[in-house]
């Protein structure tokens, strides 16, 4: 019998009957990869099914349990609940294995059984890292293994009730041809995973390794098959480390959690503003705290700014980190329109201090009144917090949650706080801090009232 074949792009999984340079689909060079097809064996029979009113379906409980990581639990909406599949993915030693050993060694404290699988270290390289993060007794099973019929069997002799697998990419099933971390093969573990989760109830973890473009390894088919999926996030130079759910089917999505690597271990961070300000110069022009919200939690951040003059006569520098490009240009183009300032011989460079990310339009207000100090060389009050939206007309546009923004600057000591007079209008009846509040209408009163 002859053996059929296809390319496969590793990117997008885009299948040719041919080999082609790029990929007609992702536009990718140099990942299509011979792969010999499989006919897919039927395991399951399902019975016939019927439409069934909605009045008479009935809610289904979903049992959580909780591990030893309040911040974890958190970010998974309260808990992992029982036949779950979480996917937790990141850059090669960012921590993931770390903070998974770490949850494997609180349910064994707990008295579970958990199973945690290696495909990339040995059982004595795990052992080594375990006596780091303080792992003594419990029923925690280790299992160096990268074939997935025999993992699949021992998982199901031991009947763990808690499942890790480390990771996706380096396991192989021997129903397949293909190398490990193809396409093909990710797809087979992640589904035969899946399968044996949803079947025992088993809560079960994978991780997955972060390409250079930033997605999980193997198509991004991979996150549709599972329950959760979370990125850890962070910088190599940094000691935090975002913890950040992207898909929950069982709780809220963009929670987050932030923890900090020591020689212990991840350990969480309980106080994240103070965490992120505590570096921060107070007497500085260019620096300015904003407030923002990060799924459902305030975080307060400082965003910087640096204005310098060119050496690119034409063609000045525009640089962000941690801000979206495009948008922090469209803020400055703002600036220059309706405040009178021109940036045609400065270079900008604009920072969200400490490494964090924030995409939330609540950080406008923030990012030109760092600019603007900087600008004029004038400092802006170390116990002033702004936010708000801001619009192409120089207007300032209510943001949401202002209480519990308040509530966070209040509760780090800040004086003053900067915000829409849509939210001052709409906090009349709620119970205010004792904090200064002033409301502004366009980022030309909000210049008035600073400076």
């Amino acid at each position: 019998m002859k053996t059929k074949t296809s390319f496969v792009c590793q990117n997008c999984g885009f299948h040719s009957p041919k080999w082609l340079g790029r990929c007609p689909n992702c536009g990718e060079w140099n990942t299509l990869i011979e792969e010999i097809e499989e006919e897919a064996a039927v395991e399951f029979s399902f019975p016939p099914s019927e439409p069934v009113l909605y009045e008479e379906i009935k809610e289904a409980k979903r049992e959580r349990i909780k591990s030893g990581i309040e911040e974890l639990n958190s970010v998974l909406g309260g808990g992992i609940v029982l036949g779950s599949l979480v996917l937790i993915g990141g850059e090669p030693g960012i921590g993931k294995s770390t903070l998974l050993l770490q949850v494997s060694r609180d349910f064994a404290v707990q008295g579970k059984k958990v199973l945690y699988v290696s495909g990339e270290e040995s059982l004595e390289q795990i052992k080594i890292r375990g006596e780091r993060l303080g792992i003594q007794d419990g029923k925690l099973y280790l299992l160096a293994e990268t074939n997935l019929e025999r993992i699949i069997t021992h998982a199901g002799k031991l009947n763990p009730q808690i499942f890790v697998l480390d990771s996706v990419q380096t396991i192989f099933s021997s129903k397949l041809s293909s190398a490990p971390g193809t396409i093909s093969q990710v797809r087979e573990v992640t589904n035969q995973v899946f399968r044996f989760a949803k079947k025992n109830h088993i809560p079960s973890f994978l991780i997955g390794h972060i390409t250079k473009e930033g997605s999980l390894a193997g198509p991004k088919s991979l996150e549709h098959m599972v329950d959760v999926v979370l990125y850890f996030e962070g910088e190599r130079d940094h000691s935090h480390r975002v913890l950040r759910a992207l898909k929950n089917r069982f709780g809220p999505v963009s929670e987050l959690a932030i923890f900090e690597m020591g020689s212990r271990g991840l350990q969480p961070v309980s106080n994240p503003s103070a965490f992120f300000l505590k570096e921060r110069p107070t007497e500085e022009a260019g620096s300015v705290v904003v407030c923002t919200i990060k799924g459902s939690r305030p975080l307060l951040a400082e965003i910087q700014a640096l204005v310098s003059s060119t050496l690119f006569a034409g063609n000045p520098r525009r640089m962000t980190i941690g801000l979206d490009h495009f948008r922090a240009a469209m803020l400055l183009a703002i600036v220059e329109r309706k405040l009178g300032f021109s940036f045609a011989g400065e270079d900008i460079y604009i920072n969200v201090a400490g490494g964090l990310t924030l995409d939330e339009p609540a950080t406008d207000l923030a990012v030109i009144m760092a600019v603007v100090s900087c600008l004029k060389n004038k400092v802006i009050p170390p116990d002033l917090i702004v936010f708000g939206e801001v619009g192409l007309s120089g207007e300032i546009r209510s943001v949401g949650h202002p209480l519990a923004r308040l509530k966070e600057a209040h509760a780090l000591g800040f004086k003053t706080v900067i915000l829409p007079q849509g939210n001052l209008s709409q906090l009349e009846k709620e119970d205010i801090p004792d904090i200064k509040l002033e409301g502004v209408q366009n980022i030309k009163q909000t210049l008035e009232i600073l400076f």
